[in-house]
């Protein structure tokens, strides 16, 4: 098998300001091994980490068609998975988050719903640690993000929504290097993968390079890094965008067995319909404020979820002045 180009753009760049050793991660070699390069002292923060880069505890490896995707056990009843507080971010003069605080139960499947450029993105790059805010603060399981973003790394999963990848990897080597980054042991990294590549349909693509995936089985096989080491929260932005019917179905199983048995999972979607078919919380986002957050039904109130959307997000336009494409 031919091995892999380094890419460009590395996924993580450990450096002093997360505490982590002075050496940089590069991508594995052709056998799947990673090699290190000279530490950096640069201490301003890495905005393209997504991970923690201290040996993360694991669970037993799965075994059959699906994976054991057991998370660590959850924090104390009633304490929230994640918390933010009053988190800001502006670009110019453009507020993409304007002061949001918002709490997600332990062991919820939380959505968080909004239009386009209504600072969904934005939110979740600065819960995960992928972007500074200019105030605020974000815990995940009571570890504060940017004080302590090692550890708190260490709990999360995230699929990031058009994040670079190592895209000259096969998908075997892509989630092999996740799981190897988190520390895992050799052994149950390959049995986690090839259970992920097996549940997610990639098996046959399993070492073809991901840069000839279509859109659809990248989403899959970054997802699959994002689950290898079983994190206790896992965060997805636009999970099922390109994603076939078969293929979502499969994921909402193993999401929904994953929130059964103590993880959280938050899921930004466009899709009213599916995230009030599968989530138990909702939170809508609006102009960088959160209009509603609750349970679902708390938040539709009696209707659907997509006419509750619509009405907090300013009503339907009409279609009016477009004469000209009505049949005459």
């Amino acid at each position: 098998m031919t091995s892999p180009t380094e890419p460009q753009d590395p996924i993580v760049t450990p450096s002093a300001r997360d505490g982590a050793p002075g050496a940089s991660v590069a991508p594995p070699d052709g056998e799947g091994r990673p090699t290190a390069s000279p530490g950096s002292t640069d201490t301003a923060p890495a905005p393209a980490a997504k991970v923690g880069h201290a040996p993360a505890p694991v669970a037993e490896a799965g075994h059959g068609d699906e994976p054991a995707l057991v998370p660590e056990p959850a924090p104390a009843y009633g304490s929230p998975a994640v918390s933010l507080r009053g988190l800001v971010k502006t670009f110019g003069h453009k507020v993409a988050v304007a002061g949001i605080s918002l709490d997600i139960p332990a062991g919820s499947f939380y959505g968080l719903v909004g239009p386009n450029g209504a600072g969904k993105t934005t939110l979740l790059s600065m819960a995960t640690g992928l972007l500074r805010p200019d105030a605020g603060t974000a815990t995940i399981c009571g570890v504060d993000m940017w004080t302590d973003p090692v550890q708190a790394k260490r709990l999360l999963g995230v699929l990031p929504d058009g994040m670079a990848i190592f895209d000259r990897l096969t998908g075997t080597q892509l989630v092999t290097y996740a799981g190897l980054l988190r520390g895992m042991d050799r052994e149950t990294v390959a049995s986690r993968t090839a259970d992920l590549m097996g549940v997610l349909d990639l098996r046959e693509a399993a070492d073809t390079l991901v840069v000839d995936y279509s859109a659809g089985m990248t989403k899959k096989v970054t997802l699959a890094a994002a689950l290898i080491h079983a994190p206790r929260v896992l965060v997805l932005d636009e999970p099922f965008e390109a994603v076939d019917p078969v293929s979502a179905s499969h994921i909402r199983a193993i999401l929904s067995d994953y929130v059964a048995s103590g993880g959280t999972v938050i899921v930004s979607s466009h899709v009213m319909d599916l995230v009030q078919r599968m989530c138990d919380h909702v939170a809508v986002v609006v102009d960088g404020q959160v209009r509603a957050a609750g349970t679902v039904d708390e938040v539709r109130a009696g209707r659907s979820l997509e006419e509750r959307f619509v009405e907090l997000a300013g009503g339907q336009l009409s279609g009016e002045g477009l004469s000209w494409l009505r049949s005459s």
